[in-house]
């Protein structure tokens, strides 16, 4: 099972609004795999020495790197924290404090330091989703199997979750011949289908709350419509894996579950080119990188699409959204993009972090405007 910290939008504006001169981001893929962590620590270790190195040559005070170098330092040699792993981590440290998000999708080692930290990646976490759970649903059994984007698919226990049907109901109700009332024939058999997914999603409840991890179903008609009829978890994917869950191997049900979670992502990236098309007309839309960053600025952007790659080194007047360039990355700059981005959040915006090739225009962003500039 992978150990992931899916950051709410209240992490990201807590991390966005956070100002400290020496300010660290640090990202390293990382392996689930207990045993295989050391190399983990090691590039921790470098990037942490690579970041104090940054902080000293930035003139920051002296006791303020020991501290974020001692937070770093502290962290390598955590064994308990180093067991329970996911794909990567991201570390936002300053002299006070460190914080730090495992993440399902795996990122390129990095780091930033400046006067805030550096969230870009951490929102192509949140925006695209790179694990999903499938419920493998029928009369005759349930599980649960947790589906990330390259380990094997994973059992998952659910507490109070019910065996089948019959562990449900009742066996006396399930495999009587006359029951009393209405609950016999056909519509006997579709009411106590019912029962058996009221407690199936009474189960889910407590397991998924505060998640948004996708929820795909596995399971034939009747149930498919059964169970999305009661359903209270608000993201149960749209679409279905169809069959017989019972005969189908996880390993199966992972290949489908990936398969709809790209077809999700797709559409929320068709849905945001329609629009931008459609805003354009308006005069409501910028792909420019000064543009963009003015709009921001000023709460104009409705929904930003950045790709995730691009990185801009310089920094963004508060007053007016100016942008100043700079020559290279270093602790009096920072990402341009990513700045854009964390105003958009901090003004109710939202922002769909994607590769180059789906950005309207090919280039670093594309932005909807709330109204024309």
């Amino acid at each position: 099972m992978l150990y992931v910290d899916i950051p709410s939008r209240s992490d990201l504006e807590r991390l966005i609004g956070q100002r400290d001169p020496a300010s660290v981001s640090i990202y390293l893929p990382t392996t689930p795999v207990t045993p295989d962590t050391q190399a983990d620590r090691i590039q921790l270790s470098n990037l942490a020495r690579d970041a104090v190195d940054q902080l000293r040559a930035g003139g920051r005070d002296d006791k303020a790197v020991q501290a974020i170098a001692g937070h770093l330092d502290d962290l390598a040699d955590d064994d308990g924290f180093w067991a329970v792993q996911a794909r990567s981590l991201a570390i936002f440290a300053t002299p006070g404090n460190v914080l730090t998000f495992r993440l399902a999708n795996r990122l390129n080692p990095m780091i930033e330091v400046a006067d805030r930290f550096y969230v870009k990646p951490l929102i192509r976490a949140v925006t695209v989703n790179q694990e999903a759970l499938v419920l493998a649903l029928s009369q005759n059994a349930v599980r649960v199997v947790e589906v990330s984007a390259d380990e094997p698919a994973t059992p998952v226990r659910v507490a109070d979750m019910p065996k089948d049907m019959a562990d449900a109901v009742g066996s006396v109700a399930y495999h009587s011949r006359a029951p009393r009332g209405r609950i016999q024939g056909d519509e006997g058999k579709k009411v106590r289908m019912a029962q058996f997914a009221r407690a199936v999603d009474a189960a889910l409840r407590d397991f998924l709350s505060g998640r948004e991890t996708p929820l795909i179903l596995a399971a034939a008609a009747p149930f498919d419509s059964i169970f999305r009829s009661l359903c209270s978890y608000p993201h149960l994917a749209g679409q279905t894996i169809s069959g017989n869950p019972d005969v189908t191997p996880d390993h199966d049900l992972a290949i489908a579950a990936r398969s709809i979670l790209d077809a999700l992502h797709a559409k929320r990236v068709r849905t945001f080119a329609d629009l931008f098309e459609a805003r354009t007309g308006q005069g409501r839309t910028t792909t420019d990188v000064a543009g963009a960053a003015k709009a921001a600025t000023y709460g104009a952007i409705d929904t930003i699409a950045v790709d995730i790659d691009a990185y801009v080194p310089g920094t963004i007047d508060d007053a007016d959204g100016s942008i100043t360039l700079a020559e290279e990355a270093g602790a009096d700059s920072y990402g341009i993009t990513d700045e854009i981005v964390g105003r958009v959040l901090m003004t109710g915006g939202h922002v769909l972090a994607v590769r180059r090739d789906d950005v309207p225009g090919g280039g670093a962003l594309a932005a909807i405007l709330r109204y024309p500039l």
